[in-house]
């Protein structure tokens, strides 16, 4: 957790970085915590590591906060975050226990949160006003003073009421394929529901082929157990799947939000796939719904429309949905993607601060 202080903000330029519209999504990655006021917990050997209070460059309803650890057996993290309207601070909420062996320590969402200021869906802080300013604390132990190691922090928070206009779409995606293994959900036991971790297994596939790592070519009953939820009762917790993800060696994972399917189209231009949370019912056409479902975009027709590797079939799981399905669909989760990469890749030019980027970054305000 040494080195040096890198608190930046992904995808914002020094040279008029207030004049960039964040279009409603603001993403702040950490790479480096030696700012972070660092106390003794509760348990002997237990740290914590307290940000200080962040300015904001939007007004704020909802947070989710991903992260990503070395984590030995017998290590665990807990991860906190409160929200500051006009100065005044909401309550700490828990936004996950983690740990790589549940039998020892939690790893699950934790329930019955609400209260006059907000709530925590699972992986989501969703406040009841909006706020300017953002804190992070972290608690790290573990057995005979062991404690996970940080690698990496994302914090993706969105103001619920912005509605953007819509971006010229990405023409240079169009056409383009990425070899992303197809894999289907349903050929497991309860393969209706875990639709994210085989998600994760295409994602990590494509790099396991493209980095030559064979080991990171996992199965997905491997992750199924990896990210299980106790609390929620399965595997959908977002921030779940991309922590373990992010535990391998040299692999960035993390959820952020996008705005429109340029963006999307900016990464599948770069080469590098996107997994989308969205409503299978309205991604299909058909009436019903809220169905979530996760899938893995691998790139786009000729005429712009999407091409899906979609886990819940058996059969055919790469597939080409309409455009505006796609669009419809993917509002569901207010645009959440999954971004999956090594650490020391070459990522899209971001434009409006919507996920980490080392090319384009300026020093983070705070109070």
């Amino acid at each position: 957790m040494g080195g040096a202080t890198a608190l930046l903000l992904g995808g914002i330029g020094a040279a008029g970085a207030d004049a960039i519209d964040p279009r409603g999504v603001q993403f702040i990655g950490f790479t480096r915590f030696n700012q972070f006021t660092r106390s003794a917990g509760t348990r002997p050997g237990e740290v914590i590591l307290t940000s200080r209070v962040i300015n904001t460059r939007i007004d704020w309803d909802e947070l989710v906060v991903s992260w990503n650890v070395a984590a030995p057996d017998g290590t665990y993290l807990k991860v906190e975050a409160r929200g500051f309207r006009f100065r005044q601070p909401t309550p700490y909420y828990n936004l996950g226990l983690w740990s790589p062996n549940p039998a020892r320590y939690p790893r699950e969402s934790v329930l019955n949160q609400k209260d006059e200021k907000g709530d925590v869906a699972t992986d989501t802080l969703m406040l009841r006003e909006r706020c300017q300013q953002v804190q992070i604390r972290l608690t790290l132990g573990g057995d005979d003073a062991l404690r996970p190691e940080l690698k990496f922090l994302g914090l993706c928070l969105t103001d619920t009421s912005a509605h953007p206009a819509p971006l010229p779409p990405n023409r240079r995606a169009w056409g383009k394929v990425l070899p992303v293994p197809e894999r289907s959900q349903m050929v497991y036991p309860n393969g209706n529901v875990i639709c994210s971790p085989t998600t994760i297994s295409m994602m990590m596939g494509f790099w396991a082929q493209r980095l030559q790592r064979p080991e990171l070519d996992l199965e997905v009953p491997e992750i199924v157990k990896a990210v299980y939820d106790t609390n929620w009762k399965g595997t959908g917790n977002w921030v779940f799947n991309t922590a373990y993800a992010g535990s391998h060696p040299g692999i960035r994972a993390y959820v952020t939000r996008m705005t429109d399917l340029a963006e999307l189209e900016d990464w599948i231009a770069h080469g590098i796939p996107v997994g989308l949370s969205l409503c299978y019912d309205r991604l299909r056409g058909r009436p019903g719904g809220p169905s979530g479902h996760l899938v893995v975009c691998v790139g786009f027709t000729p005429e712009g429309d999407p091409i899906l590797n979609d886990p819940g079939t058996r059969e055919k799981v790469q597939k080409v949905f309409k455009r505006k399905n796609l669009e419809y669909a993917w509002a569901y989760s207010r645009n959440a993607a999954y971004l999956i990469y090594p650490q020391n890749a070459s990522v899209p030019k971001d434009r409006f601060g919507h996920w980490h980027s080392w090319t384009s970054t300026r020093r983070l305000r705070f109070d």
